[in-house]
């Protein structure tokens, strides 16, 4: 069997030094080494098929390059698994790996999940959950960089940067969608008040109303649950045994499944979706939005550029200070502090059938 390539058989390969092929190979030929010779070094690695020892690198950098990441449900739910891969492929692209551990919405676990990790060494942490949440951050996450996302710290002098979902403009620019086809008499089916997800697309929602001048009716608004049936029922009292001139013509929803339940009554009723009533979901749900009949208009949730900002942010802190703390965490405690932020990615409108214009007369 032929010999492993070593860095001094590029080094020879390519007639530089062996401390040159280390600082490019690791990144930081930059104003150390000429531009020529790192050409001359990428091209004699490539043919020797030589790549550096990624074990000896973390012993001299005292990193693991990898991120722990601890999750409420994402890895056993069918939803949201997207944040996890977003920032995967972000840490992957910098030659970090990820290790994840699902906690099975337990929260008793968060804290003996996070240990378990940074007994591995890891140089960051994550965590993620399934649905916008406020999160009682573990903490021991203080010990190493760290960084949360789809959820945010619930201490009123909140340290660690998260980074969540537009949602307050995402209700805004749901209801702007059916005003842009006409629509005025437009109803919103929220889902419960335990998530700050429905109390914040109520307020896009509102605000979209007055931006156009246009008058908030209340009783537009009903916070039913999450469910198909929750939509079905509050779409019922919208809609059965009401007149044609004074029903809402367009219904957003809080998520795909109330859209669902809605698009079911108006079929009970004996309407037609969108030509007497337009029906928008929300997060684009995978395998439900776009199979549906008719394919739902909705607000896609940003899951995987979300899971890919977190990353990118988590691993600018720990490649600016790379090394564990030795003073019980306040390294990294103070530097999350000095950093802490909410960091807000937009949803994204997508247009399916499920929307139309406002009927005439209306």
């Amino acid at each position: 069997m032929n010999r492993k390539a070593t860095a001094l058989d590029v080094a020879k390969l390519a007639g530089v030094s062996r401390s040159a092929v280390s600082l490019v190979l690791n990144g930081r030929g930059d104003g150390n080494v000429a531009v020529e010779s790192q050409q001359r070094i990428r091209e004699a690695a490539a043919a020797l098929n030589y790549s550096p020892n990624k074990i000896a690198l973390s012993l001299r950098n005292q990193q693991s390059r990898i991120i722990g990441i601890v999750s409420d449900q994402v890895v056993t739910s069918p939803f949201d698994g997207n944040i996890i891969a977003g920032a995967d492929a972000v840490a992957r692209s910098h030659g970090f790996v990820t290790v994840v551990m699902d906690t099975e919405l337990d929260e008793s676990r968060d804290e003996s999940a996070v240990e378990t990790l940074l007994d591995r060494q890891v140089d960051g942490l994550m965590y993620v959950t399934v649905g916008l949440r406020p999160l009682h951050v573990p903490p021991n996450m203080a010990r190493v960089p760290s960084i949360l996302a789809n959820c945010f710290d619930d201490r009123p002098d909140s340290r660690l940067p998260a980074v969540i979902p537009d949602e307050v403009r995402g209700g805004r620019e749901a209801a702007e969608h059916v005003m842009s086809l006409g629509h005025r008499d437009i109803a919103f089916l929220a889902g419960d008040s335990l998530t700050p997800a429905a109390p914040r697309r109520i307020e896009g929602y509102r605000e979209a109303f007055g931006a156009a001048g246009m008058p908030v009716n209340e009783d537009r608004i009903l916070q039913v649950g999450w469910d198909i049936d929750t939509g079905f029922h509050g779409a019922m009292k919208f809609l059965d045994g009401v007149e044609p001139a004074v029903r809402p013509t367009a219904i957003l929803c809080a998520n795909d499944r109330l859209a669902i339940g809605v698009v079911l009554a108006c079929y009970r009723l004996g309407l037609n979706v969108p030509q007497d009533v337009s029906v928008m979901g929300y997060d684009d749900e995978f395998r439900v939005a776009q199979t549906m009949v008719p394919a739902l208009t909705t607000m896609a949730l940003p899951l995987r550029e979300m899971g890919a900002a977190a990353m990118t942010a988590l691993l600018a802190e720990v490649e600016a200070a790379p090394g564990k703390t030795d003073d019980g965490g306040k390294a990294a405690d103070a530097a999350a502090a000095s950093t802490s932020a909410e960091a807000t990615v937009p949803c994204r409108l997508v247009i399916r059938d499920s929307t139309g214009a406002v009927p005439a007369g209306r």
